[in-house]
């Protein structure tokens, strides 16, 4: 229903559908803000909610709800499918209820179970406000937002951000259990000395070389590419395709990574600055976007190298595998060499992978048949 709508022939301007689906979307995320302020310490980051200004959020869920619902009167009004409208109407409704804007936050404990809610939503806005724009400026190929699958994968992005104090609590116990002894004050002294630039560059040089070798694993040992498979499985590539990964190799490649972070004792800021590329790195990599970087596409990784990554073409078999440094896939030799500008298919060979994020979680405990690397051996 939702795929049919957003087909560039089946919109028509003026008849309100837009404004139904923008309505929608802020309402439903005006809700989900309500519900964070009601309960904070359960709903929240840590690390995120210390940079809130209370202000200045009470100010944005007031204008959103304001929009979402105006939107909302406006496709009731001018659509004669009222459905949008209606779903708009609801959330907006009971984001108000539940005291919309004007929910005191009282003091709260700190050091409480808590899922991403909060991260969800302002990665959600964020990722829709930036790559669908951009996406649609300047897109690889012509593809509808709403494109095939997206359901499934926005399941996967809603699962995995609800999980980030999980994932990261159980990459934290991993780290400080296993590799505890390994931790060197002299080390971290000499690192956190190091000027931000170059502290900066090796904590992502250091992270993506942990990340080839993971990645490689994965590919090529047939028990881990049962995990990786779910990650392969995706057909059409844009900002949320990248969010499609089962929750234990999702888990597994956190602790691998964080491992040589927490060791060698980076500072706060160069950390947070490596958060923020590494997101953005991850959206932007699997965008429908077409730039051309020059000779940086042999330094750095760009949509087009990842996306031949994702491709089933026979030459993109288990190639480049970096996360952010395509050198250190051309320095391996397992980067794509003299093909075509863009891939032309994505996926697994043999399309074995089944569809819905539930199935996808329980593909690698329940797949009888062996699969192997992309190739399918």
């Amino acid at each position: 229903m939702l795929n049919k709508i957003f087909r560039a022939d089946a919109m028509h301007i003026g008849e309100g559908i837009v404004s139904g689906y923008i309505a929608c979307f802020l309402a439903v995320l005006s809700f989900l803000g309500v519900l964070a302020f009601h309960f904070p310490e359960y709903l929240t980051t840590p690390e995120l909610r210390q940079n809130y200004h209370v202000d200045t959020l009470r100010i944005i869920l007031f204008y959103a709800l304001v929009v979402s619902g105006s939107l909302g009167l406006l496709n009731f009004v001018r659509n004669k499918n009222k459905r949008l409208g209606a779903v708009a109407w609801t959330f907006v409704a009971a984001a108000i209820a539940l005291g919309g804007h004007r929910v005191p936050v009282e003091d709260f404990p700190d050091h409480t179970p808590y899922i991403g809610l909060d991260w969800f939503i302002l990665d959600l806005l964020g990722s829709t406000l930036i790559f669908v724009f951009i996406e649609k400026i300047i897109p690889h190929k012509k593809q509808i937002i709403l494109r095939p699958q997206w359901q499934t994968d926005f399941n996967h992005f809603f699962v995995n951000h609800l999980l980030i104090g999980f994932a990261l609590l159980v990459a934290n116990q991993f780290v400080n259990r296993t590799f505890g002894w390994a931790l060197n004050d002299d080390v971290q002294q000499f690192i956190t000395s190091l000027a931000f630039p170059i502290q900066l560059f090796l904590i992502i040089l250091i992270a993506d070389l942990f990340q080839y070798a993971s990645h490689r694993i994965y590919h090529e040992v047939p028990l881990f590419w049962r995990l990786h498979a779910v990650h392969h499985s995706v057909k059409h590539m844009d900002w949320l395709a990248g969010s499609r990964q089962h929750i234990i190799e999702l888990l597994i490649t956190r602790s691998i990574v964080l491992t040589p972070i927490v060791l060698l004792g980076f500072d706060k800021s160069v950390i947070d600055a490596y958060v923020i590329i590494v997101g953005f790195q991850a959206v932007f990599n699997h965008a429908n976007v077409k730039i051309n970087f020059g000779p940086l596409k042999y330094l750095i990784v760009t949509p087009q190298f990842h996306h031949w990554h994702h491709a089933s073409d026979d030459a993109a078999i288990d190639k480049n595998y970096a996360a952010h440094f395509s050198f250190i896939d051309y320095l391996f030799g397992t980067a794509v060499k003299g093909q075509a500008e863009w891939p032309s298919q994505y996926g697994v060979k043999g399309d074995y992978m089944p569809e819905g994020f539930l199935k996808q979680q329980a593909f690698p405990f329940t797949y009888r048949e062996e699969p192997t690397t992309p190739e399918i051996k």
